[in-house]
């Protein structure tokens, strides 16, 4: 006789793609179902804090922070952009190529024309991608792409212009990133033509938070006793009657199905227990897979004394280092505020998490002082930046495809184990990894398969590759 279980379905991680299972399961009819969260607040990488001096304080985005891509007339909608509109996010567009000044170690420098040559670039580079794929070309790494099509930047002006248009949206590298990857994760969302949603970006500037609106979704459906907060997993067994949960405050839960929403970074740094050991082939894929990272820096300062613009480049002999800026004290964002913040991503966020924040405050107001040669840089009222690489709960902040992944690999990520472990995240999304919206369909999708295989008792088969082979030999 099997065992019997204390639920039907445990959904393990709430941040989007786990309140968007929860919402398919109820759609669909299931209650018995619990959605565990380690934070005490729904919305996983959706994550905001309090920020600025006493009196001059606002809720910012350390995660998630933009809507990308909204709709185009009647064509797809981002259903991301459908909910903030549902429960009335105040978002306002960010105009990531038409407002920006450029500096470099001398100062306020223009280098435009080098800026949209690599706009140009980027966009040849996707295009280039798009044309390899239906004549079965191998990829590469984004790197060999630009070369190829003749973009090799080796001014700090270049450097900094393709680092705008590539590292500052992947998290990584273009010699860490797929060719074709990289392409499509553009093309998917941003280009109409290829079924993307527009090329509009909306900033949240809503003071409840960007969470808020996973938050009021969740607080349509879900009853209070089908979700566990605070409540951190520290291992998953699984055979075929089900799968046991333990948390790691001992605590043990039973259900048939479990879905694994956690991000990627968690299951490769082995935060969570599974046993037994996942398959070789999940394995593989799990860490074929690279986890990108990217660190917004925040500074409060008495008063503004920064470009007018929204954003600002600013083009050091390191590639990477604090080059992309945004000011907040704008029209539309907050006006007054004295808020402005660098971001920085990849090999050089896991380089700043391991410094003291003294010592990354003091590099970032010296590039603000290299920019601003004739200007008293003073010191900010307020400075702060998260450690995403080095929290258990994330390490990482989005998935990136690198060029040694293939598509069964990918295949690989998304399979279930057996007919009880599911997984879903923005990681599994083909189209979308690295999106918000990723997320949200994988959520949705993963708890429509479950929820039929429940009800059914049959359970339809997502594929999966024991060995991913070479289409040719070496």
């Amino acid at each position: 006789a099997t065992r019997h279980n204390e639920y039907e379905i445990l959904i393990l991680g709430g941040g989007i793609a786990g309140v968007m299972a929860a919402e398919s399961l109820y759609q669909q009819g299931l209650r018995n179902f619990k959605v565990i969260e380690a934070r005490n607040v729904l919305g996983g990488r959706m994550m905001s804090f309090d920020f600025g001096a006493p009196g001059r304080q606002y809720t910012l985005e350390l995660g998630a922070d933009w809507i990308h891509g909204t709709q185009t007339d009647d064509g797809p909608s981002n259903p991301i952009f459908d909910l903030a509109l549902k429960h009335n996010l105040t978002t306002h567009p960010n105009d990531y190529r038409g407002s920006i000044t450029t500096f470099d170690p001398t100062g306020q420098v223009d280098y435009l024309t080098t800026f949209y040559n690599a706009v140009e670039a980027f966009m040849n580079l996707t295009i280039a991608a798009g044309k390899r794929v239906p004549r079965g070309l191998v990829d590469a790494t984004a790197r060999h792409g630009y070369s190829i099509i003749g973009s090799r930047p080796r001014t700090p002006h270049e450097v900094a212009s393709e680092y705008y248009q590539f590292d500052w949206e992947l998290g990584q590298t273009p010699e860490q990133s797929s060719w074709i990857g990289s392409a499509w994760a553009a093309n998917f969302t941003f280009n109409v033509e290829q079924g993307g949603y527009s090329s509009d970006n909306l900033l949240t500037v809503d003071q409840r938070s960007f969470a808020h609106i996973v938050q009021s979704e969740a607080a349509e459906f879900l009853e209070p006793d089908q979700l566990m907060l605070g409540a951190t997993v520290r291992s998953v067994r699984y055979d075929p009657d089900g799968v046991t949960v333990v948390l790691t405050d001992g605590r043990s839960l039973t259900a048939d199905h479990a879905l694994v929403t956690f991000s990627l970074g968690v299951l490769q740094y082995d935060d969570v227990l599974f046993e037994p050991p996942l398959p070789d082939w999940k394995m593989e894929a799990i860490h074929g897979m690279a986890m990108g990272t990217y660190t917004k820096i925040y500074l409060q300062f008495p008063k503004k004394f920064w470009f007018d613009t929204e954003f600002a480049l600013y083009a050091d002999p390191e590639r990477g280092r604090y080059p992309v800026w945004q000011g907040l004290d704008l029209e539309g964002f907050f006006p007054g505020s004295g808020l402005l913040f660098v971001t920085v991503t990849g090999d050089y966020s896991k380089r700043i998490e391991a410094l003291p924040d003294d010592k990354v405050k003091e590099e970032v107001l010296s590039v603000l002082r290299a920019m601003y040669p004739n200007e008293t840089v003073p010191e900010p009222d307020a400075f702060y930046f998260y450690r995403w690489n080095s929290d258990p709960l994330y390490r990482g902040s989005y998935s990136n495809w690198p060029a040694s992944l293939v598509t069964a690999h990918h295949t690989n990520l998304r399979a279930p184990v057996g007919d009880r472990l599911w997984f879903a995240g923005e990681a599994t999304s083909l189209k979308y990894f690295g999106y918000l919206h990723g997320a949200y369909f994988e959520g949705k999708e993963m708890g429509e398969i479950i929820a039929r295989c429940v009800r059914a008792g049959v359970c339809e088969h997502l594929p999966h590759f024991d060995e991913v082979l070479n289409a040719a030999p070496y």
